[in-house]
């Protein structure tokens, strides 16, 4: 079988710094969700090469793609730090009010003995954006002057790494939700801060898409040659090569079915070690964590004396009935049908993972891809839970606490993120030969 390569075309001119137009050897790429070997067209600017097997992104071209990375990763840094430099938001409701700055948000929580949720808290939505878009200019400018600074490998193979656990854009979400549900007791205004953080979202999002993780790595340490031998339209596991997630080298294992790769050093495997065992385990967890999270109150609102705790359930029903019905449909599907949905689809494509064929692969890939996107959105929850802790502290006059739903809830998200990240979709595709000689190499490393 020819492998053929779809492009997706735009009239744009040609970059003189991309790897096309450095090399003339062909350039071999293993799919990371199929394992199908193609060799790599030239690509222009604003061109992307899709697996003919899956249909999944090898490679996505973008013109200058170092001053763009860097342009916006500036920008967003700027907006962050502007962000949390000014109030964020204010109320007033019976003589009382209160303006909260962003890192509020988490260092709130843990007045209320909650510092994993604090934790949470600041790394999704200030720590890790920070380091990953300090790393960005890192990396590009030392690019932009043709010599790379130290550690630049290192901080490019963790970009890959951070970007799922990355929620800006989920907070913005849940900043919208939780103004809407205090809207009507309340007089609120928006600081320079929430717009400063929105900004931020957008550059965030724009940074993470700009950036063309083929030519950096390219950039970075060049393109080492193809194993001798290398067969395109078939899977690199059955000719003993794995293709690195990181930098997209094909490399040639070792017998027992392990190695690194020689250009980023990212272990390599020819499938996840253990990964439906791990999979399977993290579900139970999330199951198990499930059932607190709702059974448990996930806030208690204090006013004039009087508290009412509410769990996740009883507040969607709540604000439905008070006639808030889009925001008591964003919690619902954000909080009960996407981490619900995200278990019940990795319970059964485990189950059937064995009993895959390729005529039903394209569609269980699919499910694959949208379970692993969505599940970072259920954090929606304990970021309102977040804020409007932190925003309303009046004591017995009018206040908010967390529940200890809002921890187990966290772990809910966190577990099921993890499930679908050791999920190795490549075996949605293995044939039994793949699977038994995949399983037997594991099994003489063990």
């Amino acid at each position: 079988m020819k492998p053929i390569i779809t492009l997706n075309k735009v009239s744009v001119d040609i970059a003189p710094a991309s790897p096309e137009s450095r090399i003339s050897l062909r350039r071999m790429r293993a799919c990371h969700e199929c394992d199908w070997v193609v060799v790599l067209p030239a690509l222009r600017p604003g061109e992307h090469a899709t697996c003919p097997r899956c249909g999944h992104i090898l490679v996505r071209r973008h013109f200058r793609p170092a001053q763009r990375s860097m342009a916006f990763a500036i920008s967003a840094l700027i907006a962050l730090i502007l962000a949390i430099s000014f109030p964020f938001v204010s109320f007033e409701a019976r003589g009382i009010s209160n303006n909260i700055e962003l890192t509020q948000t988490a260092t709130s929580m843990i007045s209320f003995h909650q510092p994993l949720v604090a934790l949470i808290v600041a790394l999704t939505i200030i720590v890790l954006p920070a380091v990953y878009l300090l790393g960005v200019i890192w990396l590009q400018f030392g690019l932009l002057r043709a010599a790379p600074f130290p550690f630049s490998r290192g901080i490019a193979r963790s970009l890959s790494h951070m970007h799922p656990w990355m929620m800006a854009d989920v907070f913005i979400i849940a900043a919208l939700v939780s103004l809407i549900k205090i809207a009507g007791m309340a007089q609120i205004e928006l600081g320079a801060s929430f717009w400063a953080f929105c900004a931020f979202a957008i550059l965030l999002l724009m940074t993470t898409r700009s950036i063309d993780a083929d030519w950096m790595w390219f950039s970075l340490a060049g393109e080492p040659q193809a194993p001798k031998g290398i067969r395109t339209g078939e899977t690199a596991a059955s000719q003993g090569l794995a293709g690195c997630s990181t930098c997209g080298l094909i490399n040639e294992l070792s017998d027992s079915g392990h190695g690194h790769c020689r250009r980023c050093g990212e272990p390599l495997h020819l499938r996840l070690p253990h990964s439906l065992q791990r999979t399977w385990a993290l579900l139970a967890a999330a199951i198990v964590m499930y059932i607190p999270a709702n059974a448990y109150p996930i806030m208690t609102t204090t006013v004039l004396g009087q508290s009412q705790p509410a769990t996740i359930i009883g507040g969607i029903i709540d604000l439905w009935q008070k006639g808030s019905w889009p925001i008591a449909a964003v919690i619902f599907f954000a909080s009960i049908l996407v981490p619900v949905g995200k278990m019940l689809a990795l319970i059964w494509l485990s189950f059937v993972v064995r009993k895959s064929s390729e005529l039903s692969a394209n569609n269980r890939t699919n499910l694959y891809r949208i379970t692993e996107f969505i599940g970072r959105w259920s954090m929606v929850d304990l970021f309102v839970v977040a804020i409007l802790v932190a925003l309303i502290r009046a004591g017995n006059l009018m206040s908010i606490t967390p529940g200890p739903a809002a921890l187990a809830f966290g772990a809910v998200v966190i577990l099921t993120m993890l499930a679908a990240m050791t999920f190795d979709p490549r075996l949605i595709w293995d044939t039994p030969d793949t699977t038994k000689k995949t399983h037997s190499k594991e099994t003489v490393n063990e």
